[in-house]
């Protein structure tokens, strides 16, 4: 599946009873930009592109948050949207469909741009100007997981994909794969 917080919303929208049973990894999500090389640069009252769907529109504003670019209402959280922007926050965001950040990175000062759509652009995650630490608070709601029907939660061999998952070989092959 993807993270948690998209499975939440998921399950909401769809009446499901979709339930995690095992944990992968936070995927990082990172401001990319081809005008700036660091934070720093980006100037007051610029434009970031980030994704308009809900729950990566949140964390990409939890994000630009940590990266001193916007600050939220009540210092944000994973229900943050663009409504909550405080207009004390440094750039402006312009929200767009997912797939395209990347186009539009060059008409923009950054943007905040999903791992597959950096990938797939050949964005190298290391030149990002920014990402959020997948070890923080504000990212567990984005661990992506595995998720089986609420009556599977016990199935034998969902538990032995989740368990060849967590084998380092698996582990570094995914990690060169997503070059994170």
């Amino acid at each position: 599946f993807q993270h948690l917080q998209f499975l939440a919303q998921y399950n909401v929208e769809a009446s499901d009873d979709l339930t995690p049973i095992g944990a992968t990894y936070v995927v990082p999500l990172n401001l990319y930009s081809e005008k700036h090389t660091s934070v720093d640069q980006i100037p007051a009252g610029g434009t970031i592109a980030v994704p308009n769907d809900p729950s990566n529109l949140t964390r990409a504003l939890l994000v630009l948050q940590q990266a001193g670019l916007v600050e939220l209402r009540d210092g944000g959280n994973s229900l943050s949207g663009e409504s909550d922007v405080l207009p004390s926050s440094k750039v402006k965001i312009q929200a767009v469909d997912a797939s395209q950040t990347v186009v539009g990175l060059g008409t923009v000062d950054g943007a905040i741009i999903n791992n597959n759509f950096a990938l797939d652009a050949d964005l190298d995650p290391n030149k990002a100007l920014f990402q959020d630490d997948p070890k923080s608070k504000t990212a567990e709601p984005y661990i992506n997981v595995f998720v089986a029907r609420a009556a599977d939660k016990n199935n034998a061999t969902y538990a032995k994909v989740v368990k060849i998952w967590h084998n380092p070989e698996v582990l570094a092959a995914k990690k060169k794969e997503t070059k994170n």
